[in-house]
């Protein structure tokens, strides 16, 4: 279970304040990418918190509510959009997204702990942490607030675009999403950049 080692680590190399970061996303055909960024008091326990992975979606939806409504955690989200994705690819929007849910916390946090790899340009110091949802206390909150957010917004487009079955796949290739493409063509939210949507738009000319 995760904990907050690693943010201690930090603190004891003098960053006073750390803000645990994840993104949500990164996969999908369709959607934008959610990234969010959380810093716990140094106090912080919790026996159920995890990677949002290990978590079905209704001990998520309680944890969102949990984390989001406690006045003594500090937190911020980002979505960066399907047309930003397609025009600076997914792993810069992703980056993007990192970089702006930091600085929309205000005070900015004196370092982040990111999960997975070090950000390029990233805007303070940071650390990646491989598996980091899994590992930090602070990144796991992340997860779950990215998670939730995107998966919300997700089901509100299914009402818009009904066909595609957004409610069900949350915009990943699934089989049910692929058929759906296949037969109606990309909408607004499709990532036209990835290679199943660029090829279904072009069979639907």
């Amino acid at each position: 279970m995760p904990d907050l080692a690693y943010e201690r680590a930090l603190q004891n190399e003098g960053f006073s304040v750390v803000a645990g970061i994840d993104e949500a996303g990164r996969g999908p055909l369709a959607g934008p990418v959610s990234v969010a960024a959380v810093v716990l008091p140094a106090s912080y326990r919790h026996e159920t918190l995890n990677d949002s992975k290990q978590l079905t979606e209704k001990k998520r939806e309680l944890l969102y509510e949990e984390i989001t409504n406690d006045s003594s955690i500090r937190w911020a989200s980002i979505m960066v959009a399907a047309e930003e994705i397609d025009e600076i690819n997914i792993l810069q929007a992703t980056w993007e997204g990192m970089r702006r849910s930091f600085l929309k916390l205000k005070p900015c946090p004196d370092v982040a702990l990111i999960d997975g790899k070090p950000v390029k340009d990233f805007p303070s110091p940071h650390r990646g942490l491989v598996k980091g949802d899994s590992l930090s206390l602070s990144i796991a909150a992340a997860s779950i607030i990215a998670k939730v957010e995107r998966d919300r917004l997700m089901i509100d487009y299914a009402a818009k675009y009904p066909e595609y079955g957004f409610e069900r796949h949350k915009g990943y290739g699934t089989a049910i999403h692929k058929a759906a493409l296949e037969k109606h063509g990309p909408c607004p939210i499709h990532r036209m950049s990835f290679a199943p949507v660029a090829e279904a738009a072009k069979r639907k000319r």
